[in-house]
């Protein structure tokens, strides 16, 4: 929770004195390990160097480089000046690396974490190249963050081929934390360069889970060879590859006190805030209010976060946007934040109860059930004088006076003849629905033969649009629709089905019309009373055999 609070609160402060900022790469490392340093100014008008010197009572300064850059936000260009320092703890313990003044600005102070020097053996240190991997905590509950640390270990130089293996678990979400860190440790009083990858862990299930080893190979570079007496030519060296341990992971299920009801949410620390816009106390009939509801989680990712119970209050209508998820990773892990927005509009003036907003979490660092809340809250909504002028506009008094209106038997005149018309032409209507229909004209135009020959040719070319035009030229000189032929013949309404396929898809290049010609040759002759003269005319048979 102090970690929590101490990065809200360095965040804060930044924000009001950005001008002139600190910041390193680490907080927390051994002795004998070097970390990183950053100091960035963004006011041109400052010019200079920093003032090192409250450095040097608990830090060496092993090196330092000047980097000038120039960037631009919208329209506006933006100079600034790092100063970039690798520094060496002199001792073990809790070290403040002090305000650093630039003029009239100066950085806030940063708080460090130096743990002593580990004592070893110094067996597989003496080799050039070994690895080492550890858990923040060996025991976590389901669902719940452990912080997996791999720092690879080289005393020689190393070519830029350097690999390590993913780290892959079937029953765990994995997250790496940032891009690897690179760094400088003395063990033995040898030098040697350091790798570091941090891993967030989230189990998926409760039982013994066994973290996997990573596997890193490297070339290391032989200045004893023959090859470093070439200046352009390759230099020698021998592969190396090391493995890290496999390490043992126990996982707590679900305690049982926790309410079955609510989403389990294992953190190290939960912060619950809300703000609105505008404030509570100007709010009016019918004007929107904005409320924003803030979740922040120490120890889990966004997605792993519950949507917040939603603002139920009668007369008080409720329009809620996207929430907004982000992830900020730290050498502790993720801070996770979940952002919902949502305009509630009240419909009436008075007062309305918000109920508390109550987030269950379990804490595990006290290993305890918390419960955040934010307090009721009462709205007091005023009138809207606005609303008031256009719902009650001036009207003029309406004075009622029976008035003695025209002879009714006109109207009752006119209902009649209406009436007498409509049941004379629903008469005549049903007298032309018994009557036989109307036979269907014979069609002019083109030899059905010759429109026959090609559908039969564009069918048999497989030519998709062709095949359409010569369908419903023929189709026209035919005594009943395209439609009604299919309707009656399925072979016939299958081919069309696959023709359309073919006009409106991107296989129509691969259509074969043989189906669709063997359909129009088989088709059956029409039942219908008007096809009789159509089979009696002097033309030569549509189907030859």
């Amino acid at each position: 929770m102090k970690r929590f609070v101490m990065l809200l609160l360095l965040l804060a402060g930044q924000a009001h004195a950005d001008a002139f900022v600190a910041s390193v790469d680490r907080t927390r490392l051994s002795e004998g390990e070097t970390l990183i340093l950053t100091l960035e100014s963004t006011d041109p008008t400052r010019f200079g160097r920093p003032d090192l010197s409250p450095l040097e009572a608990d830090f060496e300064i092993l090196g330092s480089r000047q980097v000038n850059r120039l960037s631009s936000i919208g329209d506006t260009p933006r100079a600034s000046t790092r100063w970039i320092l690798t520094l060496q703890p002199r001792h073990s313990g809790e070290l403040v690396i002090p305000p650093i003044h630039l003029g009239d600005a100066q950085t806030l102070p940063i708080t460090l974490e130096i743990e002593p020097r580990e004592q070893s053996d110094g067996v597989e240190q003496l080799a050039p190249v070994f690895i080492d991997a550890s858990l923040d905590q060996s025991s976590v509950y389901v669902q719940a963050q452990t912080v997996l640390t791999l720092r690879i270990f080289h005393s020689v130089s190393m070519y830029d081929d350097s690999s390590l293996t993913s780290l892959q678990m079937k029953d765990a979400r994995i997250e790496q934390l940032g891009e690897p860190r690179t760094y400088e440790k003395v063990i033995g009083g040898v030098r040697h360069g350091v790798i570091e990858l941090q891993y967030a862990i989230y189990p998926q299930r409760s039982g013994e889970l066994v973290i996997p080893g990573q596997t890193f190979s490297a070339t290391l570079v032989d200045r004893s060879a023959a090859g470093d007496f070439l200046p352009f030519g390759p230099r020698a060296g021998k592969v190396s590859r090391v493995k890290s341990p496999d390490i043992p992971l126990q996982v707590r299920p679900k305690p049982a006190e926790y309410p079955a009801d609510a989403p389990w949410l294992p953190a190290r620390a939960l912060g619950l805030a809300e703000t609105w816009s505008p404030q509570p106390e100007q709010s009016r009939v019918g004007e929107s209010l904005t409320r924003r509801l803030i979740l922040k989680v120490d120890g889990l990712s966004s997605a792993q976060l519950p949507p917040l119970p939603a603002t139920q209050v009668d007369d008080l209508r409720r329009y809620p946007d996207q929430p907004q998820l982000s992830d900020q990773k730290s050498e502790s892990g993720l801070i996770s934040t979940r952002e919902e927005s949502e305009a509630l509009v009240p419909s009436r003036s008075g007062q309305f109860e918000l109920p508390p907003l109550e987030v269950v979490w379990w804490n595990t660092r006290t290993d305890s059930l918390e419960r955040s809340t934010l307090p009721a809250r009462t709205l007091q909504v005023a009138e809207n004088p606005q609303l008031q002028n256009d719902e009650q506009p001036n009207t003029p008094m309406v004075t009622t006076q029976v008035v003695e209106g025209p002879a009714l038997w006109p109207w009752q005149l006119a209902c009649a003849l209406l009436s007498l018309s409509t049941l004379i032409g629903f008469g005549l209507w049903w007298h032309a629905r018994r009557q036989p229909a109307i036979q269907r004209a014979a069609q002019t135009g083109p030899n059905p033969r010759t429109l026959l020959d090609d559908l039969k040719r564009a069918c048999l070319a497989g030519d998709a649009q062709a095949t359409r035009h010569a369908l419903d030229a023929w189709a026209r000189q035919q005594p009943e629709t395209l439609a009604d032929m299919a309707a009656r013949y399925v072979p016939l309404s299958d081919a069309l089905d696959g023709l359309n396929g073919a006009l409106y898809s991107e296989s129509g290049q691969f259509w074969q019309g043989e189906e669709l010609w063997k359909a129009i040759r088989s088709l059956p002759a029409s039942q219908e009373p008007s096809a009789a003269p159509q089979e009696s005319s002097a033309l030569p048979p549509l189907y030859p055999r």
